[in-house]
């Protein structure tokens, strides 16, 4: 045991934003360093051999972009640190910090927090059809109705399109009040979630007015041709094979189409062959598509979402 390695942080705030919740990030870092870690007032203390200490000094300062700005340090994030390490990606890591995809209403800044999310924000940014498929919680929706959100307020495109199959997830739309628009509105909320962090509700609810803004089931699909479009399929899983081919049809002149699903998590039939899944067999290797895969170590919910993803992977896996 040598010296104490000790940082001095600036204020309270980002000694909180460091720390985590009852400490959480703090026996994060020691677990993974094999150090002791404590906050004492507004300084870490990191005790144990010299290279260890080191190492969790290392760590702490690469995840200085956020806790001096009072940003809350996740546990992903701190993995994500490690990953970098061990994988010698660290000028990668800094430049993922620094680049600010968009800020929310309230100023917050909104960044990639893995590599496989910064992977698929260059995908979307790159490629006129991306599917990126993974667990609930890894940013997949969200990341792409923002990206679609800010280039619709940039000008890049006339339309911003939402849309995702109209299938229950063991509930029935028949007991719901109101027409199917009306039906389909509470399985559409998360993509409403992502347009409010944009702009205010009044504005979108103008645009939606106005067609500018399109969230409706995929039924409403067919037939059309989406020109100068950012189109976002969402809960892909749920759809058939047919449905798969008639929306990614639709892709017009000048349009960007992200199709993001969970094949784990499909609410069709047993007997019902998932579109998703059939369409990464089809066009894995058609030229201009990109496909991104998303892990339960992409997760940027709550701790337990990845916890309880894990166990359900491990309890399906003797099933497959």
């Amino acid at each position: 045991m040598t010296n104490p390695h000790t940082i001095d942080l600036p204020n309270p705030a980002s000694a909180m934003a460091l720390a985590g919740s009852q400490e959480s990030n703090l026996k994060q870092i020691a677990h993974q360093t094999g150090t002791k870690v404590a906050l004492r007032g507004q300084s870490i203390v990191i005790s144990g051999s010299e290279k260890q200490a080191a190492l969790a000094e290392q760590l702490v300062r690469l995840l200085e972009p956020l806790w001096s700005q009072g940003i809350s340090v996740t546990n992903v994030d701190i993995s994500a640190v490690c990953y970098a390490l061990d994988a010698d990606r660290v000028d990668e890591l800094q430049e993922m910090q620094r680049d600010v995809l968009v800020r929310t209403r309230r100023g917050e800044e909104i960044r990639a927090r893995t590599f496989p999310q910064r992977k698929y924000i260059k995908a979307i940014q790159s490629h006129d059809l991306v599917f990126c498929i993974g667990p609930a919680g890894t940013g997949k929706t969200f990341l792409a109705a923002v990206l679609g959100a800010q280039a619709l307020l940039d000008g890049q495109y006339e339309r911003l399109i939402l849309t995702r199959p109209a299938v229950e997830a063991g509930e029935k739309l028949g007991f719901l009040p109101g027409d199917l628009q009306q039906k389909v509105n509470p399985y559409l909320r998360p993509l409403y979630d992502a347009l409010y962090e944009m702009a205010d509700p009044e504005k979108i609810a103008g645009l939606m007015e106005r067609g500018v803004i399109e969230v409706a089931p995929l039924a409403y699909m067919r037939g059309r041709t989406l020109n100068k479009a950012f189109v976002i399929l969402d809960e892909a899983q749920n759809t058939t094979p047919a449905q798969m081919k008639m929306v990614l049809t639709r892709l017009g002149f000048r349009s960007r189409m992200v199709v993001t699903g969970d094949i784990t998590q499909t609410d069709l039939p047993t007997y019902q062959q998932s579109g998703l899944a059939s369409a990464h067999k089809i066009l894995h290797n058609v030229e201009g598509i990109a496909f991104c895969k998303l892990s339960k170590s992409d997760v940027v919910r709550h701790p337990l979402v990845q916890r309880i993803v894990e166990a359900y992977e491990q309890y399906e896996q003797p099933q497959r």
